[in-house]
């Protein structure tokens, strides 16, 4: 019943949000301009697309020690994010189940995956920030949102970093609590915490460290460039295109991370909207660039994935079972999918 609940919320929310990237716009004239879009582009953008999730793979690979093979990881992380696009966003659980497979603890990748999410964030709110300044019109309640939110992304990763090199510190931490509030040795914390240590290990070498922030850049640069293509694709060369592309990219990042919606369908082609028409685009424009870039992105996430769940040798429902297994980690189906 829950998940039905769920499901309808999520439909729910992105029709409305759809309704209002739409409103006040001639749906004809969106339409006309994805017709005139430039094919080139558009395939100079899966192209990005592509590479982008590659080095994403990478990155994974790295915070996982190289415990993967990088064909392995692109693909797990191909599948990962198509399954994202339905509504309960199975694909992060499916993608630590399927690491389970290739001998990594569940809980040890769920963990890279959060070093990840904490490394984009990281990113986007800094690039933010900078393309605010950008523009004379911005808010100051957002300024000044993007500016918490990259303190609280400094810290959190600033704490990973301690607690990899000073991993004592961490259990000491932990033991601290227990003694203050002893019903937390009735649950399984230690054991929770070892996979966690295991997760964040690689941050403690220097060389790993950078590697995941190195390719953390280059991999939104390839986002980056996904969105300059489409944008070139439709004609737009003014001198704006540099600042909507970054606002654009990053203003569709937070929408995606709402967990509420169908493919963030609605509040992703809503935030391109809004920042095509903060640098003087047209809203048409603007929203024409939103729907395109949201389906190139979608279909590299389609295209990939399903190869990658040929190649790996599952089926959908095996990874969706996953995300039902998550439920109980230590059960040896966490460890193995369904080979």
């Amino acid at each position: 019943m829950r998940r039905i609940v769920f499901f309808i919320a999520s439909v729910v929310v992105s029709a409305v949000f759809l309704w209002l990237a739409l409103r006040d716009v001639p749906v004809d004239e969106v339409l006309a301009s994805l017709r005139e879009a430039n094919f080139f582009w558009i395939l100079v953008a899966l192209l990005c697309g592509t590479i982008g999730l590659w080095t994403r793979g990478l990155r994974w690979r790295g915070l996982l020690n190289n415990r993967i093979q990088p064909v392995s990881s692109f693909y797990m992380l191909s599948i990962a994010m198509l399954l994202n696009q339905l509504p309960f966003r199975a694909g992060e659980v499916a993608r630590s189940a399927l690491a389970a497979r290739s001998g990594v603890p569940f809980f040890t990748a769920a963990t890279s995956i959060l070093v990840e999410r904490l490394l984009d964030t990281l990113l986007v709110v800094i690039v933010l920030g900078a393309t605010l300044t950008q523009i004379p019109d911005a808010p100051p309640t957002i300024t000044q949102a993007a500016g918490l939110f990259g303190v609280a992304g400094v810290v959190a990763v600033g704490v990973l970093l301690v607690f990899a090199r000073r991993p004592q510190w961490a259990r000491g931490l932990l033991a601290f609590f227990e003694r203050i509030l002893p019903f937390l040795k009735r649950l399984p914390l230690h054991n929770l915490l070892e996979h966690i240590l295991d997760g964040i290990q690689p941050l403690a070498n220097l060389r790993s460290a950078i590697q995941a922030i190195v390719l953390t850049v280059i991999s939104w640069a390839f986002s980056f460039g996904t969105f300059y293509a489409l944008a070139l694709s439709m004609g737009i060369e003014s001198g704006s295109i540099f600042v909507m592309t970054l606002l654009s990219v990053t203003m569709a990042s937070f929408a995606i991370a709402l967990p509420v919606s169908v493919a963030a369908i609605g509040p992703f082609e809503g935030a391109v909207r809004l920042s095509g028409q903060a640098v003087g685009v047209n809203a048409a424009l603007s929203l024409s660039l939103g729907f395109l870039f949201h389906g190139v992105t979608i279909l590299t996430y389609a295209i990939w994935g399903t190869i990658g769940l040929i190649v790996l040798g599952v089926s959908l429902g095996d990874v969706l079972k996953s995300n039902n297994q998550a439920a109980e980690p230590s059960h040896p189906e966490v460890q193995a999918v369904v080979k």
